[in-house]
C-alpha cells in the first residue's frame, strides 16, 4: 500500500525549490492563486461571453449564482484605492450582479406571492458576509439563497459603504 501526502501547492514549490527541482502549476491554479494573479472581478460581468458564463457551475434547488461588485480602483474625486482596500471591500460587498437561478429559486408561492424578487442580469443587494464563496479560473462567485436577497439596484456604484 502507497500512501500520499497532499501538501498546499506554496509548500511543494518551496520544497521543489530547495531540492532543485522545477514545480510546474497547473494554469487554472497559477490564475486564481498564483503571483500576480489579476481578479476576473474588476470586468464587467454582462459583458462576459457566454463561454465563459457556461463554464460557471449551475446553483440547484432554490440557489442564486452571483458575482460580487468589485469596487474600481479610484474614488468618484479622482483617489487611487489601494488594492488590499479594494479586496477587503469585495469580500464584504453588499452588491453583486446575479448570473444564474437554480430550478427551484422563487418558486415557493407562499413564500413569494408576488413573485420572483430578481432576475438573470440584476444588479441586487444582498447581506454582508452571504453565501458561499469560491473562484472559478480567477473570478470569485457565491452562491446564495433566493431570500438572501435584500433588493434591486440599477447600478452598484450608487451604494455606499458603511
Amino acid at each position: 500500500m502507497t500512501k500520499k501526502l497532499f501538501v498546499p501547492e506554496h509548500v511543494a514549490r518551496a520544497a521543489a525549490n530547495v531540492t532543485g527541482e522545477s514545480s510546474q502549476i497547473s494554469k487554472p491554479l497559477e490564475n486564481a492563486f498564483g503571483k500576480g494573479a489579476k481578479s476576473k472581478n474588476t470586468d464587467d460581468p454582462s459583458e462576459m461571453k457566454q463561454s465563459s458564463l457556461e463554464r460557471l457551475p449551475q446553483p440547484t434547488g432554490y440557489r442564486v449564482l452571483i458575482i460580487p461588485y468589485y469596487p474600481s480602483e479610484k474614488t468618484k474625486g479622482g483617489l487611487i484605492v489601494p488594492d488590499a482596500v479594494r479586496e477587503r471591500e469585495s469580500f464584504a460587498t453588499v452588491a453583486a450582479y446575479v448570473v444564474k437561478l437554480g430550478p427551484d429559486a422563487y418558486s415557493d408561492a407562499q413564500k413569494f406571492p408576488s413573485g420572483p424578487w430578481c432576475g438573470e442580469k440584476d444588479w441586487v443587494l444582498i447581506g454582508r458576509y452571504s453565501g458561499n464563496r469560491f473562484k472559478v479560473e480567477g473570478l470569485e462567485v457565491r452562491i446564495i439563497n433566493d431570500d438572501n436577497i435584500i433588493s434591486t439596484i440599477l447600478d452598484p456604484k450608487d451604494i455606499s459603504y458603511v
